[in-house]
């Protein structure tokens, strides 16, 4: 595993999550669709994706497949590698959010302690999505 750097600091824009949220008229958040292979997660993604922004919602969906493409193109599936994975995913959602964007994400999570870890931000999501047809 790489040691972080030291001299590493989070910069901080002039716009906040806030000032998107309030351009975009609705609020900005990370909703994960997980199971096992075939199980329609994607589909389900889409499927909200697709609603949410005939509603006039800006939103994006991080797909398992097309992420390994990419952003996670150098790991394996191996047991250290799926948690790797899965952590990227999670900073790039929660860039996204940053960014005033809905992200819906949809990945295996096979790793019991890994699917435990997200399920309740799972299960808040759900119910902030609710919160998107009453915009601010």
């Amino acid at each position: 595993m790489n040691k972080k750097s030291s001299n590493v600091v989070w910069e901080q824009g002039l716009i906040t999550r806030q000032d998107r949220e309030a351009l975009n008229g609705h609020r900005s958040f990370a909703l994960w669709f997980t199971g096992l292979s075939g199980s329609g997660k994607s589909t389900l993604a889409h499927a909200v994706e697709k609603k949410l922004f005939e509603m006039g919602c800006r939103t994006f969906v991080l797909d398992g497949d097309n992420v390994r493409h990419g952003l996670s193109s150098n790991l394996s599936f191996s047991e250290e590698d799926r948690k790797e994975n899965i952590r990227r995913i999670g900073e790039a959602a929660k860039l996204m959010t940053e960014a005033g964007i809905i992200t819906l994400t949809a990945f295996l999570l096979a790793l019991l302690e890994l699917t435990g870890r997200w399920l309740e931000a799972y299960y808040l999501m759900v119910s902030l999505l609710r919160s998107i047809a009453m915009p601010r």
